[in-house]
C-alpha cells in the first residue's frame, strides 16, 4: 500500500470497512472453519482456492499468489491505482477525503487554460496597432522587454475572450474561476477589458493569472485575477520566474510593488528584482526568497502606505532569517519612474545607501518622535529597546553604542530598557512559536527514512549514483521521498548535470524542508561508495521482509488437509527467502 496516502485516512477507512464485506459484493464466499472461502476473481479455476480471513482482515489464494488487504483487493478487482481506490472506499464507507492527484489533474487543465488565454492576449497585443501596444511604448517599455514578459491585451469588446473559449468547449464554470469572465443576470462577459495584460508566472513556467492595467480611466486601474486552484497570491511573487537566477549571482533581491517597476528595473538592466503581489509580503513569499537569497531590499513607495508596508516587511523577512534593508526612492514617486529619469547606475546607488533592519526601524521612529522633548525622548527610547530586544547580544551592543551616542545616554540605561521586566514573559512567547515551527518542521523530515535520504542525497551529488539508484525506485515509500524522486529524475533527463535551483522551484514549501534537511544534514564524508551499498542493501533486506510477510501470510490461511502441496511450496519458498534474507544480513 502506498504510503503517499495519509496513514490516518486509510486506518479510517479499514476501521468502518470488513474486507469480507466488501470481496463479499463481487465473490460468493462461504465460512471454512475462522476464514471464507470462494472461487478467484483473478484466475480461472474450478475448485475454490481463494481465502479471505475476517480477523486478519486480508484475503490471499493459492491458485495464482494474489494476496493483500481490503486496498488491494478492490484496487486489482475494479483495475483502479491507488488514488482511485482509496476515493471509492471512502466514498462507500462515509469517510471525508480529498484526491490530491484528482486536483493536480484540475491544476493543470487551469494552467493550460492560462497559458491559453495568455497567449490569446499577446496574439492581440502584437498583431496589430493597438491601444495597449502604444500606452506600454508611451512608458518606454522596448518591445524585446514586452516580449520577454508576455506582455498581453484585452480589447474593448465585452465578450471576445469568452466567445473565444467557447469555440473551443471550455467550460465556462471554469473561466468564471479562473477570473477570465464574469457573470450578470445570466449573461457572461470578459473581466479584462481595454487592460494591458501582465500574465504572472511561477517559478515553474506555469501562467497562474493575471494583472490587468487600465489604459483608459476605467477604475479600478489595476485589475487582478481572483485567487483559485492555481493562483494564490501568498505564495508567488511577480518575475521571479525571470530574475531568480540574477538574484542567486547578484546574491540579493530588489523587492518592489508593482508590474511596472519589475519590468522598468529589468530593462534597465537591474535583474535581481521582483515584486509582491499587493504590498503586504507574506511569510510564504519570504520563504521563496530565501531560497536565492539572505539579502532583501525593499524598494516600496516612499509615501505613508509604503513606508508601512516596509515595516511590515523587513519584520517578516528578519523572522525567516534574511538581512532586510529599506530603500526608499527619493526622487520620483516610485522606482519606475526614478530609473527612466536616472537611469541603473543612480538606483544602484540608492541600493548601496539602503538603510539596515534596524537603522530603517530607529530612522522611522526619530520621524515620530521630538527628541528635543525629555518625554518624547523617553518614549523614543522605549520603543527603541523593543526594536533591540529581538536582536543577538552582538548586534545589539553595536546599536547599543551608536543610540547611546546619538541621544546622549548611558548605555548601561539602555540595556537596563532592554533587559527590563517583561523579557521573561516575551521570552516564554517567543520560544512558544519557535517550539511549534520547529516541531512542524521536526514533523516533515521525520516522515522520510534515513535510507531514502542517503539514496536523494547521493543521486544530487552525482549522476553516476543516479544511475545505480534509479533502479530501485521502489526504494522510495514516503511521499516526499517518491516527489524528490521523481524530479530529480525528471531533471536528469533534461541534462547530466542537476540544477539544484530547478530542483527547489519544482518543490512546494513542506518538500523544500526536506531537501534543505538532506543538503544541509546528510553527511556523506567521503564514504559514497559504502553509503550506497549499505543502503542499497538495506533495501533489499526490507524487500525480502516483505516477501517473508507475505509468505507467512498465505501458510497462515492454508488450509491443511486441502493444500499440503501448496503448503509444502510456500514452505519451500520460505525457507529459500529467509536463507537470502541472512545472508544480505550479514
Amino acid at each position: 500500500m502506498s504510503n503517499s496516502f495519509n496513514d490516518n485516512l486509510t486506518e479510517e477507512i479499514k476501521s468502518r470497512c470488513n474486507i469480507v464485506d466488501v470481496i463479499g459484493q463481487v465473490v460468493s464466499l462461504k465460512r471454512m472453519g475462522s476464514n471464507f472461502k470462494g472461487v478467484c476473481p483473478f484466475h480461472n479455476e474450478k475448485t475454490p482456492s481463494f481465502v479471505v480471513s475476517e480477523t486478519k482482515q486480508i484475503f490471499t489464494c493459492f491458485g495464482c499468489g494474489a494476496t493483500g488487504d481490503v486496498f488491494e483487493f478492490v484496487k486489482k478487482y475494479y483495475n483502479l491505482d491507488f488514488p482511485g481506490t482509496v476515493e471509492k472506499l471512502a466514498k462507500e464507507y462515509g469517510v471525508e477525503y480529498v484526491n490530491n492527484y484528482k486536483e493536480d489533474g484540475k491544476k493543470e487543465l487551469y494552467y493550460q487554460i492560462n497559458r491559453e488565454a495568455a497567449t490569446y492576449f499577446l496574439k492581440a497585443f502584437c498583431q496589430s496597432s493597438n491601444p495597449g501596444l502604444t500606452y506600454m511604448l508611451k512608458r518606454g517599455i522596448e518591445p524585446n522587454t514586452l516580449k520577454k514578459f508576455g506582455i498581453g491585451y484585452a480589447d474593448g469588446d465585452w465578450d471576445s475572450l469568452y466567445k473565444y473559449f467557447m469555440s473551443k468547449n471550455i467550460d465556462v464554470k471554469i473561466l468564471k474561476e479562473l477570473g477570465l469572465v464574469s457573470e450578470s443576470k445570466g449573461r457572461f462577459y470578459d473581466k479584462f477589458r481595454n487592460r494591458v495584460i501582465f500574465p504572472i508566472i511561477n517559478t515553474r513556467g506555469k501562467v497562474i493569472g493575471f494583472g490587468g492595467r487600465a489604459i483608459d480611466d476605467s477604475s479600478p486601474k489595476y485589475l487582478n485575477s481572483p485567487e483559485s486552484t492555481v493562483f494564490m497570491k501568498k505564495n508567488n511573487l511577480y518575475g521571479l520566474n525571470l530574475s531568480r537566477q540574477d538574484i542567486s549571482k547578484e546574491n540579493c533581491a530588489i523587492l518592489v510593488e508593482g508590474y511596472m517597476d519589475v519590468i522598468s528595473l529589468y530593462q534597465s538592466g537591474i535583474r535581481n528584482v521582483s515584486a509582491s503581489l499587493g504590498t503586504a509580503l507574506t511569510e510564504n513569499q519570504a520563504k521563496m526568497l530565501r531560497r536565492y537569497t539572505k539579502n532583501i531590499v525593499l524598494s516600496y513607495d516612499a509615501d505613508s502606505a509604503g513606508q508601512a508596508a516596509a515595516l511590515r516587511g523587513i519584520d517578516i523577512l528578519f523572522k525567516e532569517g534574511c538581512k532586510p534593508k529599506v530603500l526608499h526612492v527619493t526622487d520620483g514617486k516610485d522606482p519606475d519612474e526614478f530609473v527612466k529619469k536616472h537611469g541603473k547606475d543612480a538606483f544602484k546607488e540608492l541600493v548601496d545607501k539602503s538603510l539596515g533592519f534596524v537603522d530603517y526601524k530607529i530612522s522611522v521612529l526619530r520621524k515620530k518622535y521630538n527628541l528635543d522633548s525629555y518625554e518624547e525622548s523617553i518614549d523614543f527610547l522605549k520603543d527603541a529597546a523593543d526594536v533591540l530586544r529581538n536582536l543577538s547580544p552582538i548586534e545589539a551592543d553595536i546599536h547599543i553604542k551608536k543610540l547611546a551616542s546619538e541621544i546622549k545616554i548611558s548605555e548601561n540605561a539602555i540595556r537596563l530598557e532592554i533587559n527590563g521586566n517583561n523579557t521573561q514573559e516575551q521570552q516564554i512567547i517567543h520560544n512558544h512559536f519557535d517550539d511549534k515551527e520547529e516541531k512542524k518542521i521536526k514533523e516533515i523530515n521525520s516522515s522520510m527514512l534515513l535510507v531514502e535520504k542517503n539514496l536523494i542525497k547521493l543521486m544530487i551529488t552525482d549522476y553516476e549514483y543516479f544511475k545505480i539508484i534509479s533502479q530501485f525506485e521502489y526504494a522510495f515509500k514516503s511521499s516526499y521521498g517518491e516527489k524528490l524522486f521523481s524530479v530529480v529524475s525528471s531533471l536528469y533527463k533534461e541534462e547530466k548535470e542537476l540544477d539544484v535551483m530547478k530542483l527547489q522551484d519544482s518543490l512546494e514549501t513542506d518538500e523544500m524542508i526536506v531537501l534543505s534537511d538532506i543538503i544541509d544534514n546528510v553527511q556523506l564524508a567521503d564514504k559514497e561508495e559504502q553509503i550506497l551499498q549499505e543502503s542499497l542493501n538495506k533495501i533489499e533486506v526490507e524487500d525480502l521482509k516483505e516477501k517473508e510477510n507475505s509468505l507467512l501470510m498465505r501458510l497462515s490461511m492454508a488450509d491443511e488437509e486441502e493444500n499440503q502441496e501448496m503448503i509444502k511450496l510456500l514452505t519451500e519458498e520460505l525457507m529459500n527467502l529467509q536463507k537470502r534474507k541472512m545472508e544480505r544480513g550479514k
